[in-house]
């Protein structure tokens, strides 16, 4: 195959990933879109973790967030889970690595914040782990997952928002999370400069 057939194919199956995902998606994108801002409007803040590519993406949310996506406004309240290396490694070392996010949701997380939980899979042990400690703390969870969700559906409750993307390759779930990621900030953006409607 010519390597810019190859190339074309990336970005059919990309937006066909996408359009596939719509009707799901958008429903469940709003519905945390206004989570966040009832959050947010009660004094509470969002904290963000993944592995790998969804480290980024948690790292993406919380700078559109405190800075801006495509609207001037406050910053509003977020963090990473994901930047503080010291900490990373130093639970990694002395716990596991499972536990890297789960003892900073126990330690900073205060009941009606948010975990935005990201993981292709849906089997990340240290984002499953992060999930069950923000459970225990009243701490709601978007989850931000693929294919069939795998252990992050199991763990969902009424409280929280599932975002699943149902398609099994791992770049296309991706892709579809930054639109996902960039979707939510505008929805949260919406609401609160009153520009819903």
């Amino acid at each position: 195959m010519p390597l810019q057939d190859r190339i074309l194919g990336h970005f059919k199956s990309s937006a066909q990933a996408k359009l596939e995902a719509a009707d799901t998606l958008v429903p469940a994108i709003e519905a945390a879109a206004r989570l966040i801002v009832h959050s947010l409007a009660q004094g509470n803040k969002i904290m963000a973790c993944g592995n790998g590519g969804s480290a980024a993406h948690a790292q993406r949310l919380v700078s559109l967030m405190i800075n801006r996506f495509e609207q001037e406004r406050p910053g509003l309240a977020a963090m990473a889970l994901t930047g503080d290396s010291s900490t990373l490694t130093s639970i990694a070392n002395e716990h596991s690595f499972d536990q890297v996010f789960a003892r900073q949701v126990k330690a900073l997380g205060q009941p009606g914040d948010i975990l935005f939980a990201i993981s292709a899979s849906g089997n990340s042990p240290s984002v499953l782990q992060a999930v069950a400690a923000a459970h225990a703390r009243n701490i709601h969870v978007i989850a931000l997952t693929g294919r069939n969700g795998g252990g992050l559906a199991e763990q969902m409750t009424d409280h929280d928002v599932f975002l699943c993307v149902p398609t099994e390759s791992a770049a296309r779930i991706q892709e579809v999370h930054l639109l996902v990621i960039h979707c939510l900030c505008d929805a949260v953006d919406s609401v609160l400069l009153g520009v819903e409607e």
